[in-house]
């Protein structure tokens, strides 16, 4: 007979979940599993029980079957059964379950007492077996339960310790992230700066080539208004061509009428000036103060008769008057031999500078604009007057410019600041410590002034037909402008002659201790005398001495006193009375401005601006400032003469 074979009555495999978990099991066949022997296991905890009859049927026959009982039972539970080694062999004599003898009969009639004994028997049996195989049950599936609990244990372990991993992980990949995201930010931030660098520079390019473009545009604009000056210029030439061709027709055609007078005059100045130089030799060597006086009223009131009978201006003694075909000039002797010196010395520099620059490849222009610049930002405050000294003096001694021409354009610059708004004492302390460094400079400066304005030699040119071909050619010797073929006004003149008559007084009086002014008080004493003594009341004369008198009379007061009050008396009695007789209602204001500055003292008082402000002027403000009293003044009463 072939061995037992015990089999689970249960099934071998509900779902997913089998009796024998498969090892290669996946985690929700696992659960699955879990669930269904944790039902199970409930059900297992209640005594067994009996769902149907295990009664065979009682057979009417008696006949045996030919088939054995065979129950089936699985090696490894009859292996924990049998703990002692118990298998079936078949050549042992153990217990077969043999029905051959048993007739079973479909019929429950049967009352035959072999067919119940048989049946009793086999229900012991089956009986034992089922406790066993319920038993064997139990412990497999309590031993399956705590393995299933030791596996359950191990992987929430794993998955702890995976989840701890994982979050490190995460950690290490944010804190990875973060550090990417700030080397991103950098590198983001550089390459902004990168961009904004680049954008500049492109932005700069653009920024000069259109500038390049500008200045290509003005140096065009440049040329062709060059271009149309110089064809306006040419054309300006040619209509003064005409009209001097012109002007020398009728000149010619009126030669011949006045060839008779012309000839009546020459014999007339030739006598007027052999008298006037032999009278001013004379009065030169006896001359005195009362002399002058009295010479003063002769020339102020006396109006001699000329040769066609009408009344002339007469010259006072000590003056001398130049009579040309060209001019006729009123001015002391002295005063004009140090015109000529000062105007030959600065033509002499002009010429040298001329034959440096045609000689040199250098451009000079650059020094000369510096200077214009620097006398432009002179202003009145020490502070001031001594740093653009100091930066006038350095271009004077920089060795890439020749001094003559430095000083040249210093000279030429700081006069024509005349004409435009400027402080006159400021810029006359300028000269005075730039002169005091170069002595050169002053003759430069005042051949400048006489150049500009003939009243500070002083001098006057009086107007003769004779001797001019026009009114315009006489204003044009006296300093009038001429622009665009129009003469200028006579206000806008005597403007221009005010201010240069300013600065000029300033000048002479500007005093900086411990610095020698080159042309102080000493050469506005000989001006004032020399202006009394040869120069005609008019207009012109007349702003220029009230100009005069505004700036130096305080400054001449406080060092000649008593003698300076003499020629304010000479001004008030001759020069005035002279203005008056003209009858000539323009020169009423001037009257009035010089005679309110005389009555009113206002030579007492210091002229506004006259002390520069604020800094000081270096080492030369350690000097006092020398005290005035009688004996200072240095001079007798023949001082009043040069």
């Amino acid at each position: 007979m072939s061995p037992v074979k015990l089999t689970l009555r249960c099934p071998s495999k509900v779902g997913q979940v089998t009796v024998d978990p498969d090892p290669d099991f996946s985690f929700d066949d696992l659960r699955a599993e879990l669930h269904y022997l944790e039902e199970r296991l409930k059900i297992s905890t209640m005594p067994f029980k009996k769902t149907c009859s295990r009664d065979f049927p009682i057979t009417k026959t008696t006949k045996r079957s030919s088939k054995p009982f065979v129950m089936g039972v699985y090696e490894d539970e009859l292996n924990e059964i049998f703990s002692d080694e118990v298998f079936c062999d078949p050549s042992s004599n153990a217990k077969r379950f043999n029905c051959d003898g048993i007739f079973l009969s479909d019929s429950e009639d049967s009352d035959d007492e072999s067919t119940l004994e048989a049946q009793a028997y086999l229900k012991e049996d089956v009986d034992l077996v089922e406790s066993s195989l319920a038993q064997l049950t139990h412990d497999h599936m309590l031993n399956i339960k705590e393995e299933i609990r030791n596996q359950l244990g191990r992987l929430e372990t794993d998955l702890t310790t995976l989840n701890e991993k994982s979050s490190a992980a995460i950690s290490q990949i944010e804190k990875y992230y973060e550090a990417r995201r700030e080397a991103d930010r950098r590198l983001d931030t550089q390459y902004q700066r990168e961009i904004a660098e680049g954008l500049d520079k492109y932005l700069t390019t653009v920024q000069h080539h259109h500038e390049q473009i500008s200045q290509r545009e003005e140096r065009k604009i440049r040329i062709d208004a060059a271009f149309e000056e110089a064809k306006r210029k040419e054309k300006a030439i040619l209509e003064d061509k005409k009209r001097q061709e012109k002007v020398k027709a009728e000149a010619e055609a009126k030669a011949k009428a006045e060839a008779a007078m012309k000839d009546a005059i020459e014999a007339e100045r030739r006598a007027m000036k052999e008298a006037a130089e032999s009278e001013a030799a004379e009065n030169f060597k006896k001359v005195d103060i009362v002399q002058v006086q009295e010479t003063m009223v002769g020339a102020l009131t006396t109006k001699p008769v000329n040769s066609v009978g009408q009344p002339k201006e007469a010259a006072p003694k000590g003056s001398y008057v130049s009579r040309s075909p060209d001019s006729m000039v009123r001015a002391s002797k002295s005063a004009l031999t140090l015109e000529p010196e000062r105007l030959q010395k600065l033509k002499e520099i002009e010429e040298g500078n001329q034959a440096l620059r045609l000689s040199s490849n250098k451009d000079f222009s650059t020094h000369e604009k510096h200077i214009a610049r620097l006398i432009k930002q002179i202003g009145g405050t020490k502070e001031n007057v001594r740093t653009k000294t100091s930066e006038i003096l350095k271009i004077f001694m920089a060795p890439l410019c020749p001094q003559t021409i430095s000083i040249a354009a210093f000279a030429k610059k700081i006069v024509s600041q005349c004409e435009s708004p400027h402080d006159a004492f400021a810029l006359s302390h300028v000269i005075v410590l730039v002169t005091s460094q170069v002595p050169s400079a002053m003759v430069l400066v005042l051949a400048e002034f006489h150049r500009a304005c003939i009243y500070t030699v002083p001098k006057h040119i009086q107007y003769s037909a004779a001797a001019f071909e026009s009114k315009e050619s006489y204003y044009k010797t006296i300093g009038f402008r001429e622009d665009n073929g129009k003469m200028e006004s006579v206000e806008n003149y005597l403007m221009r002659l005010e201010a240069y008559m300013k600065l000029y007084g300033a000048l002479i009086q500007t005093e900086v201790p411990g610095v020698r002014n080159l042309h102080g008080l000493e050469e506005g004493w000989a001006w004032l005398a020399r202006f009394l003594n040869a120069v005609p009341p008019n207009t012109y004369t007349a702003a220029s001495l009230n100009a005069f008198l505004k700036v130096a009379g305080f400054a001449l007061f406080r060092k000649y006193k008593s003698q300076f009050r003499k020629l304010l008396n000479i001004i008030s009695d001759n020069f005035l009375s002279a203005l008056r007789g003209k009858g000539n209602s323009h020169l009423n204001h001037i009257i009035l401005d010089i005679e309110s500055y005389l009555e009113d003292r206002r030579f007492l008082q210091e002229p506004e601006g006259r002390t520069l402000v604020g800094g000081s002027l270096a080492s030369w403000d350690a000097v006092p400032e020398p005290e005035y009293t009688q004996d200072s003044y240095g001079h007798s009463s023949n001082s009043y003469f040069y």
